[in-house]
């Protein structure tokens, strides 16, 4: 049930990130890409085991968009930062998992 909980919980964190970049007043690459990143890496150290799902989950809204509506390709390098996020966060759990053995 926690599983469910976190995979919706990523989906809208996900969506709102993409709508916020979607804005036509929204100019701020570098600020959804910090975003997009930080929020994937809080769902990697909550949930380790699923990194990909969460990578997937908050970060595939804006390639999504993006090759549909303009054909920009270039969005696809949103995924990177959810992944690196993802993993990254995975990482640190288990970092402080083993420190605090």
């Amino acid at each position: 049930m926690k599983l469910i909980a976190l995979f919706i919980l990523a989906l809208a964190l996900g969506a709102c990130i993409t709508y916020v970049d979607n804005q036509p007043s929204w100019d701020d690459t570098g600020v959804t890409a910090l975003a997009i990143c930080l929020t994937a890496a809080l769902f990697g150290f909550a949930s380790p085991r699923w990194a990909w799902v969460w990578a997937l989950a908050i970060g595939s809204w804006i390639p999504l968009f993006g090759v549909l509506r303009t054909g920009n390709y270039g969005s696809l390098l949103a995924l990177l930062f959810a992944f690196a996020g993802a993993y990254g966060g995975m990482l640190l759990r288990k970092a402080t998992l083993r420190a605090s053995v």
